[in-house]
């Protein structure tokens, strides 16, 4: 199945919200796009139409981006994006667009930021492989559900 991924650089139209979705949590927020031009005939930049898009960012990226993002700032947001298409309160066909985020970042063309490493989760021995032999010590790297040895994890 063919699928379309994007990449936008916006604004943040209002703080992110999290939830629960069956045990997992995403993230949602809008990010509001404006596409701007220079017109040689008059020597100035305008705006075009402003497009809103709703992002979904699911596990540990929507936890970052909880608690990394406010309303306001500028981010790049690099996802798949998918059209809805239903009908308002007054009848009018309405087309609405959300993108299930795999990557998110402040857009560091218009400001500064500072990053902060999640702390790794520890996870378990895993049982004996042959009698009287253990499995590596397994680390999550990040909540991403990478894993990596407890040699490599530190």
């Amino acid at each position: 199945m063919n699928e379309t991924f994007v990449t936008l650089s916006g604004w943040l139209g209002g703080d992110v919200a999290l939830r629960d979705a069956g045990g997992v949590p995403v993230a949602t927020f809008r990010v509001a796009s404006t596409p701007r031009r220079y017109q040689r005939k008059t020597g100035t930049w305008e705006d075009g139409d402003t497009q809103w898009y709703t992002v979904n960012a699911w596990r540990a990226l929507g936890e970052n981006c909880d608690r990394s993002l406010r309303r306001g700032d500028p981010v790049i947001v690099h996802g798949k994006l998918s059209a809805h298409v239903w009908t308002n309160k007054v009848g009018l066909e309405v087309t609405s667009f959300e993108v299930e985020a795999a990557f998110v970042g402040h857009d560091l063309n218009r400001g500064t930021s500072a990053f902060s490493r999640r702390k790794l989760s520890t996870v378990p021995a895993t049982e004996p492989v042959d009698e009287g032999q253990t499995g590596p010590q397994v680390a999550t790297v990040g909540g991403t559900g990478r894993e990596a040895t407890a040699e490599h994890a530190a």
